[in-house]
């Protein structure tokens, strides 16, 4: 029977061992491969949870509860120390005479064995205590066919291939707010719980309950402003057409929302549960009256009949600050899922890449390479250094990697201007390698919730504008035109005096005044 002390020192011995065998894993070992590195991460995970263990009952023997350890410093502290010696020598060879065959493992063996274990691939990959897909690759891809059937099955959802779906599944800031319901929620939720499942099988060393509750933090804070991108007081721009509501904050007057026009000024109100009948001024009046009003102070009768006004502060175009709880969850859940696919951005492209590369291959091709990956792992050619696809190829000018895994042609690097590095100050002054990349970014969430955030709507006129000042002038510009082609009676509309002479409006109402016609 092992005392109290003996317990004691075991579990400082271990965890000193510990300690130890992180260091070597994480400083000392030698981890060229992906497989290793992975293995070599979840044993130092499972490590950590030993050492919290192992930790947590080291301090509940040292608390004493049961006064078993004081109990046992007294027996071996008193005068007759010696009986108490004799007494536990004996117990000892009883204990050996009724299991004679009883060995004792001691713990430098099984870290021992852990040692042996490191370096080895095949040893690695058994070793490895989660089951990846093919398609993820030992965590080197995302697995997202599931989640991309479960996207086309939403409500008012159009059909778009796998590799299309990889590129644009976090722009949640279009879809439809009328749209975002249970199935919607559920469908968030099956993205976080697979980021969540991935960071755990992947990347086991990474806090990804802390990083969930930053992201939530921050939620909050932008949430409570109003700043949240498809939910805050930005949620649609003042010529934006993917949404139905509307924001008022960039009209003076009910004369320049009659500009927008019948149908966006009926979705508008509909939006907003009011009346949306009569003609276009009727329409851009009453749609104006509710700019900067809540609920309570609204006139009922413009409410359509059978249907409740939507909560929060009118003409904000979101509910950001409104009570919804529901609308809440889902805006948190995709809050979450914009974090974590920023975070998983690297892994996201390679997903990208590697989708576009299986398509490109044919069915004979793929079963080659699946052949030829299994011969490579039979005849050992994972211990190459040169040969390996899991080991660091040789790339001094750090040349991104090609669809085999090796660095491109250098030729193919500066044909596609992968060189050059663009900078885009209204993306916060991130940079874009490469034309292609650039371009692509500014259809992408992160510029368009920006130029939201600017008041400026994401349309084709701002293609290739990155400087904040060359955005606000240009958007002035634009409203500039716009109020000059917007008509205008006083100028435009002509009449006729008693001798033909044709007049605008304004002139013709002064010389009436004065008497002259």
């Amino acid at each position: 029977m092992e005392t109290v002390l003996e317990q004691q020192r075991r579990y400082h011995e271990e965890r000193e061992r510990i300690v130890e065998a992180c260091v070597t894993e994480q400083m000392a070992a030698k981890q060229d491969s992906h497989i290793e590195k992975l293995a070599s991460q979840h044993r130092v995970f499972e490590l950590r949870q030993r050492y919290l263990q192992t930790t947590t009952e080291l301090l509940d023997l040292y608390k004493d509860r049961d006064c078993s350890r004081r109990d046992e410093i007294q027996a071996i502290s008193a005068p007759n120390e010696f009986d108490e010696f004799y007494s536990r020598f004996k117990a000892i060879k009883d204990f050996h005479k009724r299991h004679p065959g009883e060995i004792s493992v001691p713990l430098s063996v099984e870290f021992q064995n852990m040692e042996l274990a490191r370096g080895d691939v095949k040893k690695c990959e058994e070793s490895l205590p989660v089951l990846f897909s093919d398609e993820e690759d030992f965590g080197r891809y995302l697995d997202m066919n599931a989640l991309h059937q479960q996207y086309l099955n939403l409500k008012g959802v159009q059909y778009v291939d796998y590799i299309t779906y990889l590129a644009s599944f976090d722009r949640l800031f279009e879809y439809p707010r009328e749209n975002k319901n249970a199935e919607y929620k559920k469908y968030l939720k099956a993205i976080v719980d697979y980021f969540y499942d991935f960071y755990l099988r992947a990347m086991p060393l990474h806090d990804i309950e802390a990083e969930i509750a930053a992201l939530k933090s921050d939620f909050e804070a932008k949430w409570a402003s109003g700043t949240f991108p498809g939910w805050g007081k930005d949620g649609s721009g003042v010529l934006s057409q993917t949404g139905t509501r509307l924001d008022l904050s960039s009209f003076s007057s009910s004369e320049e929302l009659m500009s927008l026009g019948l149908d966006r000024l009926k979705s508008a109100l509909q939006a907003l549960g009011l009346k949306c009948g009569g003609t276009l001024e009727e329409r851009a009046k009453r749609l104006f009256a509710t700019k900067g009003k809540r609920v309570s102070e609204l006139d009922p009768s413009l409410v359509q009949p059978g249907k409740g006004a939507l909560g929060g502060s009118w003409g904000m175009g979101g509910g950001g600050g409104g009570g919804n709880s529901k609308a809440k969850e889902i805006a948190c859940l995709e809050a979450v899922v914009y974090g974590l696919t920023e975070k998983l951005g690297d892994i996201r492209e390679s997903t990208q890449e590697n989708a576009q590369r299986k398509q490109a291959r044919s069915a004979a091709e793929r079963e080659e390479e699946l052949e030829g990956n299994e011969e490579g792992l039979d005849e050992g050619e994972e211990s190459d250094g040169a040969e390996d696809d899991d080991d660091v190829p040789y790339n001094p000018k750090k040349l991104p990697l090609g669809w085999d895994g090796k660095p491109i042609p250098y030729w193919l690097y500066k044909l596609h201007g992968l060189n050059m590095y663009y900078k885009c100050e209204i993306c916060g002054g991130a940079e874009y390698r490469g034309p292609k990349a650039f371009l692509r970014h500014f259809a992408e969430w992160r510029h368009a919730y920006n130029m939201r955030n600017l008041g400026i709507p994401n349309t084709a006129h701002f293609a290739n504008v990155t400087n904040i000042e060359d955005a606000k002038a240009l958007w002035e510009k634009i409203k500039n035109l716009k109020t000059a082609e917007r008509w205008q009676p006083d100028v435009e509309e002509e009449f006729e005096d008693s001798v033909g002479n044709v007049l605008n409006r304004k002139t013709f109402d002064d010389m009436r005044r004065q008497g002259i016609l």
